[in-house]
């Protein structure tokens, strides 16, 4: 059994106007918890990155209890969940320093060419990681349904959303539908989210985001050319 334990003590960078843990910061820490363990289980950047193959991720999703605070020490763990074939589950959990749960996650992630983009072969390359079964996975993430919207705007990549991979990176989606959508401005608080991404979108690249906000839920989706993304928040009720 293998899993990634981190303890982190949240400064202000890590947190939003509320005190509250960012909710990019927080995969921020999923997508480097993963990276790091990775490594340590031998599938580097030496059997990926160097070889001209990249980590994409597929599919996001998180149970919140409670989201932590400005100052609050928290222990991150991650483990990989079984391979099916080309999809690598990965699993996620929050607590405080005394044991107190805070929040679950679950992704999808798979290899893809970095030049052609397309979904490769992971034992073509030797990437093999043994999955982890703990009792303390929630529900791997799934497609994102499609509905109805009646808000819009556009949106253009700009070069600091811009990762490694050539794109605009899986955290910075969230202060994108966090910034189009004012629920978070307004101090909710989440209690989950599930998130779908279909296609890429690199720099300069402008995408039509389109969303509903029911009283607690907000569904948002952007395309391009082709669907890039869908995504659900959902908050805890107004007391």
């Amino acid at each position: 059994m293998s899993i990634y334990e981190e303890s982190l003590l949240l400064r202000s960078k890590d947190v939003d106007l509320y005190r509250r843990l960012r909710l990019s910061r927080l995969f921020e820490l999923f997508q480097e918890a993963s990276i790091r363990h990775t490594e340590q289980l031998g599938m580097g950047r030496e059997k990926t990155l160097d070889r001209g193959i990249l980590w994409v991720l597929l599919m996001q999703r998180a149970e919140i209890d409670r989201m932590p605070a400005y100052d609050e020490e928290i222990l991150l763990k991650s483990w990989p969940g079984k391979t099916m074939h080309l999809l690598f589950p990965r699993y996620y959990s929050v607590e405080t320093a005394s044991g107190e749960p805070l929040l679950k996650a679950s992704a999808v992630w798979s290899l893809v060419d970095a030049q052609t983009r397309r979904v490769v072969f992971p034992e073509r390359y030797g990437v093999v990681i043994e999955g982890t079964v703990t009792g303390e996975e929630i529900a791997l993430p799934s497609t994102v349904r499609k509905q109805e919207t009646n808000f819009e705007s556009s949106f253009t990549v700009p070069y600091s959303f811009v990762d490694l991979n050539g794109h605009m990176n899986n955290t910075r989606y969230f202060d994108l539908v966090e910034d189009s959508v004012g629920l978070a401005a307004e101090g909710r608080e989440l209690m989950g989210i599930s998130t779908e991404y279909s296609s890429e979108a690199r720099l300069g690249e402008t995408l039509r985001l389109s969303w509903n906000r029911a009283e607690d839920e907000v569904y948002i989706t952007g395309e391009s050319e082709k669907p890039v993304f869908r995504m659900t928040l959902r908050y805890k009720p107004e007391s």
